[in-house]
């Protein structure tokens, strides 16, 4: 991840940008202060990727819980999902 302060960075900015696409770019300000630059493409990786493990952590909980039933062979598991 290459890296730049605030300074540079402004000076700097289309190259920074241009940078970015391929990867996260970290500025620093002096005050000890870190922001990221990144494409929107990796930002939406970055999201769909913690959605995925938010939906799994929370079926796992659901099972640790015991709010799962089992499933039983032969069962057609979309009834509950069909119009009545």
């Amino acid at each position: 991840m290459q890296s730049a302060n605030a300074k540079k960075f402004r000076s700097e900015l289309k190259d920074y940008m241009d940078a970015a696409i391929a990867e996260p770019v970290r500025i620093n300000r002096r005050d000890g202060q870190s922001f990221i630059l990144m494409s929107e493409e990796i930002y939406d990786g970055f999201r769909s990727e913690i959605q995925s493990l938010q939906r799994r952590l929370l079926g796992m909980s659901e099972i640790v819980d015991g709010k799962t039933k089992p499933l039983v062979r032969g069962e057609d598991r979309t009834t509950r999902f069909k119009k009545k």
